[in-house]
């Protein structure tokens, strides 16, 4: 034994170098070619998908604007209590008259009216108006000044808001994002009722999200079934059809929905001519819920064959032979037999399509109106249109959060690991 031992620690190379350190640099070089080999693809989804996830992190909670545009008045107001019930002092109207003329100087400070805003309506008038008088006031009794420009200089929740907002961080956004705000106190408290809305589209988003991929199995499991049981000649040609729709421009494929799903659309016409409705009682099948279901289900419905497909094609045909052999009716072998070994496409094809429903915008935005649209439209609104970036990005973030929540009871329901493209 000792003989064997002594004989193993001597091997080495052709060059002499010990066996287990020519090993080891092997298998480092290889490594290394691995990593050199992956390393541009680690580069692009740090650069396109890790760095937007974390800017938009920081967009949700980031509120730096005030300290930027008034930061002698935010000094000035770190001394002053909101609490005691009585109007900052004659020295925080003096920086802020200093912010004031080098903001109205630089241009900044319409983009903090434009912040303060989201909290207060009517925020952005105050300091548009008051920016343009500050170099007109004089050095005496600022305070009078500013409240004969405007008797909301001696409110003191105008106050208060600036001193809450000029921390670096803010969860204004995040509460604006589930219908809440700060009360005139400083305390959290729920939207007034007509203003709530997101909390009801996180819902309509998730469920009929959910309800887009019921459909989506429904509809796909037994294409996929036919298409896994035809000569292989037949099941290509019926593939193709399948896949033609990725040969065309989505909005071509939804505004084809709009022509025939409006009230003077191809389908009503149809139903019309076959005398299932009047002329004067045409169904409303755009610009709501319908619309969207129909649109979506026809365009996600093949990222929910696909994976179908794919397991269906690995399951082999004697499993239904055998239990129909030993006596079982075709309806009992397939939801026995068949069926089970199906659920990993299932899954695949499920959570594809429930996590390409929940981001869709372009084809809720067209066919959906009011009723149909996803929490996503607004999110697009938010960057392109009112420019509320931390709005958009807090309700992002949650939106992220929500999917993987869902993804986390799906992998307890399911399991991540059942989960199979064949």
């Amino acid at each position: 034994m000792s003989d064997t031992s002594s004989t193993n620690e001597l091997l080495t190379t052709v060059d002499g170098t010990p066996l287990k350190v020519s090993l080891q640099r092997a298998l480092r070089r290889s490594r290394m070619r691995a990593f050199i080999l992956v390393a541009p693809l680690l580069a692009f989804i740090a650069l396109f998908f890790v760095v937007p996830i974390i800017d938009m992190l920081y967009r949700s909670v980031e509120n730096t604007i005030v300290e930027e545009v008034l930061p002698n008045t935010v000094v000035e107001l770190g001394q002053w209590n909101p609490d005691l019930g009585e109007l900052p002092p004659e020295a925080v109207y003096v920086a802020l008259q200093k912010d004031m003329v080098a903001g109205f100087k630089a241009k900044t400070l319409g983009r903090l009216a434009r912040r303060l805003n989201y909290d207060k309506p009517g925020m952005s008038s105050l300091f548009r108006k008051s920016g343009r008088r500050s170099k007109r006031m004089t050095s005496e009794d600022m305070r009078g000044q500013f409240l004969k420009i405007d008797k909301r200089w001696g409110d003191l929740t105008t106050w208060s808001l600036i001193k809450r907002e000029s921390d670096p961080l803010t969860a204004s956004y995040f509460l604006a994002a589930v219908d809440m705000r700060y009360n005139e106190k400083g305390e959290m408290a729920n939207q007034p009722e007509e203003r709530q809305i997101y909390v009801n589209l996180f819902i309509r988003t998730i469920s009929m999200s959910i309800g887009i991929t019921v459909l989506c199995v429904l509809l796909g499991y037994p294409i996929a079934y036919l298409l896994s049981t035809l000569p292989m000649r037949t099941s290509s040609l019926l593939m193709i059809l399948v896949l033609l729709p990725f040969w065309t421009s989505l909005l071509v494929r939804t505004t084809s929905w709009i022509a025939l799903l409006q009230t003077q659309g191809v389908l009503n016409d149809l139903m019309v001519v076959a005398g299932l409705l009047s002329d004067d009682g045409r169904v409303q099948l755009i610009h709501n819920k319908i619309g969207t279901f129909i649109a979506m289900t026809h365009i996600l419905l093949p990222f929910m064959i696909l994976p179908l497909y794919s397991v269906m094609k690995t399951i082999p045909p004697s499993y239904m032979r055998a239990a129909r052999s030993m006596g079982a009716s075709p309806a009992l072998a397939f939801f026995k037999v068949y069926m089970p070994n199906t659920i990993p496409g299932i899954g695949a094809g499920g959570i594809l399509v429930f996590i390409l429903a929940i981001g869709y915008y372009i084809t809720p935005a067209l066919v959906g109106g009011q009723s149909g649209t996803f929490i996503s439209n607004f999110i697009a609104d938010h960057v392109s249109t009112t420019l509320n970036w931390g709005l958009a990005a807090a309700l992002g973030v949650l939106l992220l959060a929500l999917v993987l929540f869902m993804y986390s009871l799906y992998d307890k329901i399911v399991g991540i690991n059942n989960m199979k493209l064949g």
